[in-house]
C-alpha cells in the first residue's frame, strides 16, 4: 500500500504550520491530492517529498509576513 499524507502530516514533514500547508496546497505547482475524504484531502507521500526536494529553503516563503 502506498503511503499518504493529510495536511497535518505535511505540516510535520515540512516543519510548517497547518495554515501554511493550506496556502501551499493551493499552489499550481503543488501535487494534486489523490483523494478527498471526509477528513480532508490526502496526497501521496512520495509526491510531497519530490515537491519539497525541488524547493529547498523555499517552503517557508511568506510564512512570517
Amino acid at each position: 500500500m502506498e503511503e499518504v499524507m493529510a495536511a497535518a502530516e505535511i505540516a510535520d514533514y515540512l516543519g510548517v504550520s497547518r495554515q501554511r500547508v493550506a496556502v501551499l496546497v493551493e499552489r499550481a505547482d503543488f501535487p494534486a491530492p489523490v483523494a478527498h475524504l471526509s477528513v480532508g484531502r490526502i496526497w501521496r507521500t512520495s509526491d510531497v517529498r519530490v515537491w519539497a526536494a525541488k524547493r529547498p529553503n523555499r517552503v517557508h516563503e511568506d510564512e512570517q509576513k
